[in-house]
Parts: C-alpha cells; sequence; structure tokens
C-alpha cells in the first residue's frame, strides 16, 4: 500500500533522515520509535508532504535550505513531490504531535472542520464513530478546544483526523506527554481504528511500551537512520530494544 525508499533529508548541512526505507501494508500498523531528535516528526511530515511545504517557505524567505530525496509509493503510484492536500484527498491524513487542535473553537467544531474530505453521509457515520471509540468526547462537544485535558485534547486530534477519511493515518506522538493509563486506552484505541475502520497506521512513538504490542512491524530510529526493524515479536525480544524501552 505504502512504500519509502532511500528517504533523506538535510536541513542546510545537518542530515535528519538517513537512508530510510519503510513498508506498511493495508491494515497495518507499522510503529517508528525513537527518542527525542531522532527523526520521526521528520520522518511523519515527510511522508504527508508537510516537509515539502517547509522547504518551499523557507525558499521563499531566504531561510535554511531544506533537502528531500528519496521514492514514495502510495497505492502503486509516485507520490513525491505531491502537495500536502493531493496526499491528504488521496487519504493520507496527519495527525501532528501536540494535538494542534483550535484552541478557539468546540469539540464539536473541532471536528466538523475535518470532515471537509468526507461527503455528509460519511461525516455523519464519522462522527458517531469518534464518539462511540471516545465516549468522554460526547460530555463535552460544546467545550473550546483550549479548556481540554491532555488526553482530552489527543481523543480530539484522533476524532479530527478520522473525521477526514484516512486510508493511511500517520500519528506522530499521540501519547506525548500522557499520564501512563491513558497511553494504554489510547494504544488500545488505534488498534481499533485499524481493526474497525480497515485504516493503515503508521505510528511515531518514544514511548514505545504500550504501542509495541499492537504494531505489525517496526523500526528504530537513532540519529535519522533506521538501525532496526523487525516484527513485533521479533523487536520485543530484542535485548537491545528490550534495554532501551523496556528497561529490561
Amino acid at each position: 500500500m505504502f512504500e519509502a525508499v532511500g528517504l533523506m533529508v538535510f536541513y542546510e548541512n545537518m542530515l535528519a533522515l538517513n537512508n530510510v526505507s519503510l513498508v506498511c501494508g493495508q491494515n497495518q500498523i507499522i510503529g517508528v520509535f525513537g527518542a527525542n531528535s531522532a527523526g520521526k516528526s521528520t520522518l511523519m511530515y515527510t511522508l504527508s508532504g508537510i516537509m515539502d511545504d517547509i522547504a518551499k517557505k523557507e525558499r521563499m524567505a531566504g531561510g535554511e535550505r531544506i533537502t528531500i530525496r528519496g521514492e514514495l509509493a502510495y497505492l502503486g503510484r509516485n507520490i513525491m513531490g505531491d502537495k500536502p492536500s493531493v496526499r491528504a484527498k488521496a487519504g493520507i491524513i496527519l495527525c501532528p504531535e501536540r494535538r494542534r487542535i483550535f484552541p478557539e473553537s468546540t469539540v464539536l467544531e473541532n471536528l466538523r472542520i475535518a470532515s471537509y474530505l468526507a461527503n455528509k453521509k460519511q461525516a455523519e457515520e464519522t462522527l458517531d464513530y469518534v464518539f462511540e471509540l471516545f465516549p468522554p468526547l460526547t460530555k463535552i462537544t460544546g467545550r473550546l478546544g483550549g479548556f481540554l485535558s491532555g488526553g482530552e485534547q489527543q481523543m480530539l486530534a484522533i476524532g479530527r483526523a478520522l473525521m477526514a477519511q484516512p486510508k493511511l493515518l500517520l500519528l506522530d506522538e499521540p501519547l506525548l506527554g500522557l499520564s501512563p493509563a491513558i497511553q494504554y486506552w489510547l494504544a488500545k484505541a488505534i488498534k481499533e481504528i485499524a481493526e474497525q475502520r480497515g485504516a493503515s497506521i503508521i505510528v511515531a512513538e518514544q514511548y514505545a511500551r504500550p504501542i509495541m504490542p499492537i504494531i505489525d512491524y517496526g523500526y528504530i530510529l537513532e540519529n535519522g537512520s533506521a538501525v532496526i526493524e523487525g516484527g513485533r515479536q521479533e523487536l520485543m525480544d530484542n535485548p537491545d530494544v528490550k534495554s532501551a524501552y523496556f528497561g529490561a
């Protein structure tokens, strides 16, 4: 369904992604794990096309030169160079790091804003599904986004991404800043999305413990490079991964 080959991203003379390749099949959950500054967000921005927009704006402003190299294929088509809006219409939807919901809009407004790619029937059905997946949101539909807790904001952010009808859902650090209980609850919700909505999911996360058990395949990033990859059990049995992410 989706394949990245030899992705490289340079910020001036700094290498942010170094020859990263990954594959995500239909209905799979792929994990990308790494510490801060490992290159996870750069990877997600590159997959979604936002990095191309950032590079263009930097060129226009005479700022930092960003260079992107490699190949991206989605549903058998080369999408390298496609705008973020084109990728979104094709079903590649990013749920960004740190939520980035609209703080002055209500929960319901945030969700409806994201339904611009859906027809009326899809929008209503997906809205019902979001409230079924995240019951706490049903009690706060009129609350402004800026007054939500971190967990509520993350539910809203994922729900908003679902309203855009993703075929490939990119989740960037969805567990950041949340309690362990909420982290495990959201990991369960991510697995349910893949199973119930038929979506393929790539989740980039530094908190591997809740996410590792739900993935089909995973990659470990260090300094922009994929240093380890393998299936769920293979990674969980790897002594280096256990030491770094499970304290074993």
